[in-house]
């Protein structure tokens, strides 16, 4: 085994918080960090880890062409709960061991998708951009208290999701490629099909990881099933909703209106976009809590001492 291992760091946050830095070092006192705040391309991903016994990675994408390059990578250790941006089967054809803990900023994401629902029925976000060009807007919207909520993906975050809108009394349908009927039972929701949740819901939050089948989930013609008064909003992946739909139908009032937390490209650059009046955005945060900031760097850190048998 080896007695002081190279690790290095490619996420930012993990790379910026002082407490994670400290915990780490102290088993690992030969790590590298993303002091630059840099993004890896996979050229300088390779480049940057081509002698790192392990590393903690972010966002960054590591495919197989990446994986292929990097023979001296013993360990892969994720920090955050999304794998889309990994090639697990090919790390693991390649002999690479993959530590990822699900659900560690679980609550954080529910949180900001109920602080986005709140925000959006009643009318906080909007009509505080009007008052801060001078506009006095009294329309307090709606209650969310009583309103048709859609969960899209019911795994760890959604689950959360329902948690938290027990005190609003909402009829909440959620749908999920999973049986989870018992869940709903425990909570007083409906499992039902994304054909039939759509036209019905007042809010609908995404939560689901970006595959095949969810890219593009919410492009123009399910966003036109929905009621022109409902609300969107994605704290999953991007490119689950096509951006330039989303744009047409927040321009055309297909719908009323929809806050994101993640984009197709970040930072996103469509400015005339970001400035839609019935948007309201967030620069993916929604899993950067203090406390989830640190449950998914022990975990990651945790992985890495297993592995090294520290």
């Amino acid at each position: 085994m080896i007695s002081n291992p190279l690790i290095k760091a490619t996420s930012r946050s993990f790379s910026e918080n002082p407490q994670l830095r400290q915990e780490i070092l102290q088993h690992f006192p030969n790590t590298v960090f993303n002091e630059t705040g840099d993004s890896f391309p996979p050229e300088k991903l390779i480049a940057y880890l081509k002698d790192a016994d392990g590393v903690v990675l972010g966002t960054e994408k590591m495919d197989a062409n990446v994986l292929r390059q990097l023979p001296n990578l013993k360990i892969i250790t994720k920090y955050g709960v999304g794998l889309d941006n990994l090639d697990v089967d090919a790390a693991k054809l390649l002999g690479k061991v993959v530590g990822w803990t699900p659900g560690t900023n679980k609550r954080s994401v529910a949180e900001e998708s109920l602080g986005f629902m709140l925000g959006l029925c009643r009318n906080l976000f909007f009509s505080g951009f009007q008052l801060k060009q001078g506009v006095w807007n009294k329309h307090g919207g709606m209650q969310l208290t009583g309103k048709c909520v859609g969960i899209v993906g019911c795994g760890n975050t959604g689950s959360e999701v329902l948690k938290l809108l027990q005190p609003f009394a909402c009829d909440v349908l959620i749908c999920d490629i999973l049986d989870k009927s018992e869940l709903a039972r425990e909570y007083g929701a409906r499992q039902v099909s994304f054909e039939e949740l759509l036209p019905q819901v007042d809010v609908l939050t995404l939560h689901v990881p970006l595959t095949e089948q969810t890219h593009y989930m919410m492009n123009d013609t399910t966003l036109k099933t929905m009621k022109s008064s409902a609300f969107l909003i994605n704290l999953s992946r991007g490119p689950v909703v096509s951006q330039e739909s989303l744009k047409h139908a927040l321009t055309e009032k297909v719908i009323a209106g929809a806050a994101l937390d993640v984009f197709e490209q970040e930072p996103p650059t469509d400015l005339e976009f970001l400035a839609l009046p019935n948007l309201m955005v967030a620069p993916h945060i929604g899993g950067n809590a203090q406390e989830a900031v640190l449950a998914m760097g022990r975990a990651a850190i945790e992985h890495l001492v297993n592995y090294f048998s520290l």
